[in-house]
């Protein structure tokens, strides 16, 4: 196939799970000789490094220059504040780009592509109703579901009232979408189900999540430190943000009183301000910002926590520690659309207590954790390589090219025009 393939990012540094999903997946595609063009905004900070790694992934580069504020600076909130008179939710408008929509009209136009991928919902504010190729929207996360969370969570009634408008917003936004492209990817079983419900659509299929098995494997290098815990995950995306204050709030202090030596190392690029400082005054919490390589940092753990509330989609850190051999405490939340089972792979809490309990028992029987580390291990290096998924996705692909070839022959045997409209 010759695949347009859109985004809204360069995938280098691939420090963050939409990258690293995309990354595999698209290196995969273009190992089983499949043609990418990938089309992206930049903003260029990945400079030129990254541009050049990009034929790791794609067959051709297109980059629209495009900016957005850094958050929490003055700009960012004047335009959180203007968000509020558009009828798009922020996390869209910020990515509409005139240039882009037009570099897509063109190549659309020029080239002969099969199918075009809109990767995550965010490019899809720039695909004209112009284009006439098969389409494909790969859906990473129920993006309202994210915002309906999180509004659900936050105890400040001004933010609760901001978030709860762009809620609605992004539900009306994404069911609007979806319905757009002939074909919608969901990453798990229970995502399909709840875009099929919630949107009305029909054309919804689901790849599962992978995991780079080879890489994430212990190397018995680092010496496990005997009562720390790992979370992993770029601290600039909001699900995230909340897992951690929840942990260091409701669930460690609970831990503490357990185990008075625990630790807590957090690692991902852009760690919230607040929690830099604290690290500064508490000894106890580690926290690193990005970091070239998050292995060591799990090894060293003895378990690996994953208490996010407000998630959508599948999280790719849980199937790396599994992979790493990790004794796992999650969230249900956090679990979600995972093929795996409470105290058989990882252990399930969603209250503080319950939490607590689970990294306690984790961090006691040490035979346990290792039984659990292992079995976890065994499941997801039997059924989750990149190769498996990007062959399900390729042929969810080429499926869409042969019904929208047989809607096209019927369109014009009968006479009929297709319905579409720009949102």
């Amino acid at each position: 196939m010759r695949i347009l393939w859109l985004k809204t990012e360069l995938l280098h540094p691939v420090d963050k799970g939409g990258k690293i999903r995309t990354y595999h997946m698209l290196r995969e595609l273009k190992r089983q000789g499949h043609e990418i063009t990938y089309l992206t905004l930049d903003d260029g900070a990945g400079g030129a490094k990254a541009r050049e790694l990009a034929l790791e992934y794609c067959d051709h580069l297109v980059c629209v220059p495009h900016a957005t504020r850094p958050k929490f600076s003055a700009g960012f909130y004047a335009e959180l504040a203007l968000n509020l008179a558009s009828p798009l939710p922020y996390f869209m408008r910020k990515y509409k780009s005139e240039a882009m929509r037009r570099e897509i009209l063109r190549l659309a136009g020029q080239e002969s592509f099969d199918v075009l991928v809109c990767d995550f919902l965010q490019p899809s504010v720039n695909v004209p109703f112009e284009v006439r190729l098969p389409t494909v929207l790969f859906q990473h996360n129920v993006e309202a579901m994210i915002w309906k969370r999180h509004y659900e969570v936050q105890s400040n009634p001004l933010k609760k009232l901001y978030l709860k408008n762009q809620w609605r917003k992004s539900f009306r936004y994404e069911r609007d979408a979806c319905r757009r492209f002939d074909k919608v990817v969901a990453v798990s079983e229970e995502d399909r189900e709840k875009m099929k419900q919630d949107y009305g659509l029909r054309d919804v299929e689901d790849v599962p999540t992978g995991v780079d098995t080879e890489f994430f494997s212990p190397r018995g290098s680092v010496k496990p430190e005997p009562h720390n815990l790992v979370f992993t995950g770029s601290m600039d995306w909001l699900p995230n943000e909340d897992a951690i204050q929840y942990f260091i709030k409701e669930i460690l202090p609970l831990v503490r009183r357990e185990v008075p030596q625990v630790t807590l190392t957090v690692v991902g690029r852009n760690p919230y301000p607040s929690l830099v400082e604290l690290s500064k005054r508490d000894a106890s919490i580690i926290v690193t910002g990005r970091v070239e390589d998050v292995r060591p940092y799990m090894e060293r753990a003895c378990v690996y926590i994953v208490p996010i509330r407000i998630g959508g989609g599948t999280r790719l850190k849980i199937y790396e520690a599994m992979a790493m051999e990790k004794p796992i405490v999650s969230t249900t939340v956090g679990a979600e659309g995972l093929p795996v089972k409470d105290n058989e792979e990882l252990l399930l809490a969603d209250d503080p207590q319950d939490f607590a309990g689970g990294v306690v028992r984790l961090l006691n029987d040490k035979l346990f954790a290792q039984t659990l580390g292992m079995r976890a291990a065994r499941v997801v290096r039997e059924k989750f390589g990149w190769d498996k998924v990007s062959a399900a996705f390729a042929q969810i692909c080429e499926d869409t090219i042969q019904s929208r070839g047989a809607l096209n022959r019927t369109i014009t045997e009968e006479g009929l025009l297709p319905l579409s409209g720009e949102i």
